[in-house]
């Protein structure tokens, strides 16, 4: 199983941006649809948004138009930039691939303040 690693979380005030990292222990070339997630304390992890090895994304309908995901094929990162962040986004993000079925990480806390 590939290892990832997520960094980047901290405090934000709302309206403030953030810069996610995930780095693999391995290629990740290989791997058709990578992703990011998100769990808030009490809640379900749910899935943020997506890209595939040819750069195509999608996005969860709370995040549309204020995140963007990226990912660098010959580095084996993943990012993802947040912009204009609300105390809602408040989660514990970790990166895995489309389907969340690799080693989950320890995630990178971000916290949102209003």
């Amino acid at each position: 199983q590939v290892q990832l690693v997520e960094s980047g979380g901290g405090l934000v005030q709302s309206g403030g941006s953030l810069r996610l990292s995930c780095v693999a222990s391995r290629s990740i070339s290989n791997i058709y649809r990578m992703g990011w997630y998100r769990q808030a304390p009490g809640k379900q992890r749910e899935l943020v948004a997506t890209i595939t090895s040819g750069g195509s994304t999608n996005y969860a309908d709370s995040v549309k138009g204020r995140f963007t995901i990226s990912r660098d094929n010959a580095k084996n990162t993943v990012q993802l930039q947040m912009n204009s962040l609300k105390p809602e986004d408040t989660a514990v993000y970790y990166c895995n691939d489309g389907l969340g079925m690799g080693s989950w990480g320890q995630g990178t806390q971000v916290t949102v303040s209003s």
